[in-house]
């Protein structure tokens, strides 16, 4: 006998046929002698229409009162399949998030989980109960209702699993897997069997939405066992996202590169001429932070004079006018002048893998791989495992595809 903590996300619980499947797909769980508890998310778009609800009556509303408005969105969800369970003979137990005890900070909107009771779990999960719980939710020390941010109830699954010593959480999700790149650029793009917490990491921070971060942190944090299925379709051994301590020597060496990252919600902007003097990337980096604005990558430049540098960062798309605005009236007047260039079309291409410590020669091989296709690189950024870099939005397509089969990513063809 297994526990398993599964996690079914808002499309996967989108319709009461939706609801019907989950269910069913639980009882093989429960008919294998398996133990599981379901975190649930509101159903698909409830979440997007309560807050339009919400935007209706104010524009700004408190964030405690829209934290009590959108956890009811889950607490439909939960009652709905534990009656789906109960109608298939299946005893079935659901909870909100405070119900169940799942205990956060009190920062609305966006809060923290501090610590998970199980007493009550356990004992449902003894008498032969599946558990049910809303994700995305939880409860303050003050008995307030929270909410973990958009995406939230992965991090709810894997911190129940956590707390319950889990044998594996499983995500079910749109896709069937983690694959090398999104599908829907490259079609040679292929499901991996497995990856590691950190190349996974670095995936979900640079475009792939497969997995809230929040939640691959949590996995890594607590070593628990985390598996990316499709709710869609039976069968199928999704993806295992594993700590770096148990990938075997030979899994460390081969592939060099797990997968593709790629997003255009970039931004990027350049400071001609500011002064080349000790300070400077303060006094331009700073009045943007105090505007909670995020910058990702940053070159700095000597110009020939040596008296003066170029200074180029990127920003989410979204956040481009206001940091333009920013430079505008605030930046340039304090550093005495310097001309401001932006471009709104650039998309950032990241390869990630492990492989790459012990491997050299991945950053020229993707360099001369851009380069026969014509494709100019305008910014790069290393890490241990990960290369990044900025190149025209028009290229996406291509320099992925590019990269794909020069890394051996794509997927063997049929007479292979």
């Amino acid at each position: 006998m297994a526990l398993y903590v599964q996690k079914f996300g808002g499309t996967s619980v989108g319709s009461v046929e939706r609801i019907m499947a989950v269910a069913e797909r639980v009882r093989k769980f429960r008919e294998n002698g398996d133990d599981v508890v379901v975190v649930v998310s509101a159903m698909s778009g409830e979440t997007n229409r309560l807050i339009g609800l919400a935007s209706e009556i104010n524009d700004e509303p408190s964030p405690r009162e829209l934290d009590m408005l959108v956890s009811t969105g889950e607490q439909v969800t939960i009652a709905l399949l534990a009656m789906a369970l109960q109608k298939l003979g299946i005893p079935a137990t659901s909870y909100t998030g405070a119900q169940v005890g799942i205990f956060t900070d009190s920062a609305h909107t966006k809060a923290r989980i501090q610590r998970i009771e199980t007493d009550e779990m356990r004992e449902d999960l003894n008498a032969g109960r599946v558990v049910v719980v809303a994700g995305f939710q939880g409860v303050d020390e003050e008995g307030n209702i929270t909410t973990l941010g958009r995406g939230g109830s992965d991090t709810t699954g894997v911190a129940l699993a956590a707390a319950l010593k889990a044998d594996e959480c499983q995500i079910y999700t749109d896709v069937d897997g983690v694959y090398t790149t999104d599908p829907r650029v490259c079609s040679k793009a292929q499901r991996l069997d497995s990856i590691t917490v950190e190349e996974m990491l670095e995936l979900a921070s640079l475009g792939s939405k497969v997995l809230q971060i929040r939640a691959v942190e949590f996995a890594g944090k607590y070593n628990v066992p985390l598996r990316v299925l499709s709710s869609f379709e039976d069968g199928g051994p999704g993806t295992l996202i594993v700590a770096d301590s148990d990938q075997d020597e030979d899994s460390m060496e081969e592939p060099l590169i797990s997968g593709i990252a790629f997003t255009a919600n970039e931004a990027k902007l350049t400071l001609l001429n500011t002064p080349d003097v000790p300070g400077v990337a303060g006094r331009i980096l700073g009045p943007i932070a105090d505007a909670n604005i995020e910058v990702d990558m940053i070159v700095q430049n000597v110009a020939p004079a040596g008296d003066y540098t170029d200074f180029t960062f990127t920003v989410a798309k979204g956040d481009y006018k206001q940091t333009r605005k920013i430079l505008e009236e605030t930046v340039i007047p304090d550093l005495g002048g310097g001309e401001l260039r932006g471009d709104d079309s650039i998309v950032k291409v990241s390869l990630v893998g492990v492989g790459m410590r012990s491997h050299a020669g991945i950053a020229s091989k993707m360099f001369r791989v851009l380069a026969q296709e014509n494709i100019n690189i305008r910014m790069v950024s290393t890490s241990e495992i990960k290369i990044s870099v900025v190149i025209d939005e028009k290229h996406l397509e291509l320099a992925v595809r590019a990269l794909h089969t020069a890394f051996g990513l794509d997927k063997p063809s049929e007479d292979d």
